[in-house]
């Protein structure tokens, strides 16, 4: 085994805490400072009204690996659940199903052409293997020289719009393509899909693991932002938080890349400025608690004119609660005048937007209602991507950061930050010199 080594771990997230986690179980000793109260970043908990849940909605594929590992290494397989979900689209004032063969051939509102074409596309993408020929190509222009201008604006304009905004004509076809395929393939036939949870939510893993971090020598400062890192001559000599400086032979940064120049002021001008060509979408979630379901589907996509969201997660028809939770997500650039809305603004507008979609909805039947922020919530990817994100390996002895982008084409998960964040620090800890790194290792 190798020599022990005290390492910090900023940030934690899923790929924070999948990074001590590591660390822990390779023998060393991680200490992860974190600025939020609690451990989970977008994964984290919060009581609505005297139930544990997320801020921010999750689900799970069959094929999320890297999540499920874990939960077998930390014997919590048997508190996964496995249920068949459904799919609906809001469209012309309609509630129809969605999300298989015939709910498309049924599809109100688009031509047969269009809906061969959609399909054709969908089936296509999720049998694709080789997604580097679509990291340069631009993603609205591909989908509508497969899919055609009809279904394009039936179909998919309003979710670009309503996600993207200024950035939808610029982003990866590369990237679109994974969350098709993601979608695509859990589904265990053509008619039916099957998404799971975990018995307790995301807290049942974050708190396991982060006991299990500190019960094998792994420490964490929580309400603990990170104001500097460090470095000197060329290596990283320890983190600078309120309480002073604080030494470690190595920093590991799972923050948004957006923030290390913040972090880190003294690399090199030519990183700092790679990291200032990055754009992040920022998000506005409401959660509501109402006494009854608005309709029977997990994920509901809506094209509407008088709605500026492009869908909504309603989570109880994945997994069961006492009260019927609904998440509404408003997507946007941080930068857009709408994110500095106040709260009551965006909870206002689900209000009216589900009682349009459920008329038989009122405001009694309204328990509760909140919003979360986010100003970091999702990378932008435009074409080329996979040449412009930073190399995690940072031109200074000891030093690495990385987020979610650097799995692209991959959308965030948590799967797939545990898998990233669990490479990440074997690598850090077999390396104690510089990494020579290609584009393709970034």
């Amino acid at each position: 085994m190798n020599k022990p080594q005290r390492i910090a771990v900023i940030g934690a997230g899923p790929m924070g805490l999948a990074v001590a986690y590591q660390l822990v179980r390779d023998g060393h000793q991680p200490v992860v400072f974190e600025a939020d109260d609690r451990v989970g970043g977008m994964t984290a908990t919060f009581d609505f009204s005297g139930l544990q849940i997320e801020r921010y909605y999750h689900f799970h594929c069959t094929s999320d690996r890297g999540f499920l590992d874990v939960l077998s290494e930390l014997g919590l397989s048997d508190r996964m659940r496995w249920t068949e979900t459904r799919m609906g689209y809001w469209y012309q004032k309609r509630l129809q199903p969605w999300g298989n063969p015939m709910a498309l051939l049924r599809f109100k509102g688009l031509g047969l052409i269009a809906k061969i074409r959609y399909g054709l596309h969908a089936f296509f993408s999720t049998k694709r293997k080789d997604w580097r020929p679509l990291d340069h190509v631009e993603a609205t222009g591909w989908i509508r020289r497969w899919v055609g201008e009809e279904a394009w604006n039936v179909l998919w304009r309003r979710l670009f719009d309503y996600k993207f905004y200024d950035y939808s004509d610029n982003l990866s076809a590369a990237w679109i393509w994974s969350r098709i395929r993601r979608i695509g393939n859990s589904r265990y036939d053509i008619f039916r899909e099957k998404l799971g949870y975990l018995d307790g939510g995301s807290e049942t893993l974050l708190k396991t693991m982060q006991s299990w971090i500190e019960a094998h020598g792994g420490e964490f400062r929580l309400s603990s932002p990170v104001k500097k890192v460090v470095m000197n001559d060329g290596a990283v000599m320890g983190v600078e938080t309120a309480q002073g400086l604080e030494s470690f032979e190595k920093v590991i940064s799972t923050t948004p890349l957006p923030l290390v120049p913040r972090l880190m002021p003294d690399l090199p001008p030519d990183i700092l400025e790679q990291y200032s060509r990055l754009k992040n979408i920022a998000v506005v979630c409401v959660i509501a608690k109402l006494k009854k379901a608005v309709t029977e589907n997990f994920w509901l996509n809506v094209n509407d004119e008088d709605m500026d969201i492009p869908g909504l997660v309603e989570y109880t028809n994945l997994r069961p609660l006492d009260a019927h939770i609904i998440y509404v997500p408003f997507y946007m650039p941080g930068e857009h005048p709408k994110y500095g809305d106040a709260d009551e603004v965006f909870t206002a507008k689900v209000k009216r937007y589900l009682k349009t979609i459920n008329p038989g909805l009122t405001d009694a039947d309204f328990i509760d209602i909140r919003a979360s922020r986010y100003r970091y919530a999702q990378p932008i990817c435009p074409p080329g991507y996979l040449d412009d994100i930073p190399f995690r390996k940072l031109p200074v002895q000891g030093l690495w950061a990385a987020d979610t982008s650097h799995y692209y084409p991959e959308d965030r998960g948590i799967s797939e930050s545990i898998d990233f964040g669990r490479m990440m620090a074997r690598e850090a800890v077999a390396s104690p010199v510089q990494v020579d790194q290609g584009a393709g290792s970034a």
